[in-house]
């Protein structure tokens, strides 16, 4: 806590990335061709059948095909045209992903595209093995009319009171009933993360998308002395779980025992709130210094309320005699469960450093779930973390003692990478962290070289940004459509593929 905060209002951060909506993509095995090697011309075929459905574009394709005359570009846009996609949307497909993308990545990418006007579309396990073993001309055609059949389900996950999951150290529910269908079940493990109060069915549909697995919804409160409500939809084991030892302190004061000679009876936190990416500015701290010296004893109760708002707004711990200040970077990497300067380089400004935390897991919280692993893989442990942030995973299985073989990380942040390399290094890993930027990377012949490489995927983490999620984000509160939270999309696609590269392979 510094009482020279920054004069700006508020360092307010957004979390910006051009990545693609989600993708539903096809297995890639070495077992099953992929849509690249499907045959144009058994696909005419049933194109030539139904001519009058045809547009212009496609007849042209058509017509250049019989006089062998079409280049590279025109044999992918007749390919997907004879699949049943548009031209427009195979030129747009081509334009977004390179002339040199395969029919299969093109298809993705499309496929992507009609989901995401499409968020409710709701696919059976029944439906999706269809779609993977049915015949490669119909498949995507089948697909965009399951989608277009949209589902009108009612919510039907509601957040808990009080917020502990399936039980956190310091209490359990009185029941437990949970039983993972058999789609679902590990290995691998997954484990992903999102913020708790997001806009209405958003949890339904992560939930439908990951297998029907129920959300796990937790409040950081219990672990640590900020809250931080979120959700978890995970396959991992719930019985035998232990925290992470020592215990981080529980309450502001045991965080920050020298703010206790400055703190005034009215003020009764004893929690800090959600960790954001946002602090308050020094003009804020100045008013409230200035409409507390007005009184010599305790101040009224409106300027009392006004103080408090403000207080529990930017998280402001007491630091002197009517003086608050915002949390420092260390403290807040303190609060989150990341070692001391974590986050701290000379590459790295503040407001980065407060940006890449307020984006990140709380390690205690995540720890503990993740703490049943330690006896399932007591040699280690293939991680596939996606949007890895500042590498909360990564730290948390590290803090549990599990040793990390191999690391594939995928984060577009440099920052992000940059401090997730300087970790690795400071704790002396002796596994392999290899790193992407771009989610578009992970493919399913990518994945299959990984896959090969290092004997599969033990685990696969991942939590995209949730500034469309948010209750604080009042300006784009765009639930799974939004530009950054759509990214759970590329988290189920890539989750998917594993499975089934890791299932073709009995790995």
């Amino acid at each position: 806590m510094d009482g020279n905060a920054s004069g700006e209002e508020s360092v307010s951060v957004d979390w910006t990335t051009d990545d693609e909506l989600e993708i539903l993509a096809e297995p890639v095995t070495s077992s099953q061709p992929t849509l690249a090697t499907c045959s144009t011309e058994a696909i005419a075929g049933d194109v030539e059948d139904n001519v009058d459905s045809v547009s212009e574009k496609h007849k042209m394709l058509l017509s250049l095909a019989n006089t062998g005359s079409l280049s590279e570009k025109d044999k992918k846009l007749l390919a997907l045209a004879n699949m049943g996609y548009t031209v427009e949307e195979a030129s747009i497909a081509m334009d977004r992903c390179g002339q040199e993308a395969s029919v299969a990545v093109l298809t993705d990418f499309i496929c992507a595209a009609q989901m995401a006007r499409e968020e409710d579309c709701y696919l059976l396990e029944d439906d999706l093995k269809h779609l993977y073993n049915g015949n490669s001309t119909n498949k995507k055609r089948k697909f965009y009319e399951m989608c277009r059949k949209k589902n009108v389900i009612e919510e039907t996950i509601r957040l808990p009171n009080p917020m502990i999951g399936f039980g956190v150290p310091s209490q359990q529910p009185e029941h437990i009933n949970r039983s993972l269908p058999e789609v679902a079940r590990g290995p691998p493990y997954f484990y992903y993360e999102n913020v708790a109060l997001a806009p209405k069915g958003v949890w339904d549909t992560i939930s439908r998308f990951l297998y029907e697995v129920e959300p796990e919804f937790v409040d950081s409160k219990y672990f640590c002395a900020t809250a931080r409500k979120r959700g978890y939809v995970h396959n991992l084991p719930i019985e035998n779980r232990f925290p992470l030892i020592p215990l981080p302190p529980l309450t502001i004061h045991q965080a920050f025992p020298l703010s206790r000679k400055w703190w005034p009876s009215w003020d009764t936190r004893d929690k800090l709130n959600c960790i954001q990416t946002a602090i308050g500015s020094a003009k804020l701290t100045e008013r409230i210094r200035n409409a507390l010296e007005r009184y010599d004893g305790d101040p009224p109760e409106t300027v009392q309320r006004f103080v408090l708002e403000q207080c529990r707004k930017w998280n402001l711990v007491w630091v002197g005699r009517n003086k608050v200040a915002p949390l420092e970077p260390d403290e807040v990497e303190m609060l989150l469960g990341f070692p001391k300067n974590h986050t701290k380089g000379r590459w790295i400004s503040r407001t980065d450093r407060y940006k890449s935390l307020g984006n990140s897991f709380q390690v205690d919280t995540v720890a503990y779930h993740l703490s049943v692993l330690k006896d399932i893989y007591p040699n280690g442990i293939n991680l596939l973390s996606l949007f890895s942030g500042i590498g909360g995973a990564e730290v948390a299985l590290h803090r549990l003692g599990i040793k990390l073989k191999n690391v594939v990380s995928v984060e577009k942040s440099k920052v992000n990478r940059d401090i997730v390399k300087s970790w690795w290094e400071q704790t002396n890993q002796r596994g392999n962290l290899i790193d992407f930027d771009d989610v578009q990377q992970i493919d399913g012949e990518r994945l299959e070289q990984i896959i090969d490489s290092i004997g599969g995927f033990d685990l696969v983490v991942g939590g995209s940004p949730c500034n469309n999620l948010a209750g604080s984000n009042r300006v784009s509160r765009d639930g799974l459509e939004g530009k950054e939270s759509s990214l759970f999309y590329d988290y189920f696609r890539i989750l998917d593929l594993v499975k089934c590269i890791m299932r073709s392979r009995q790995v």
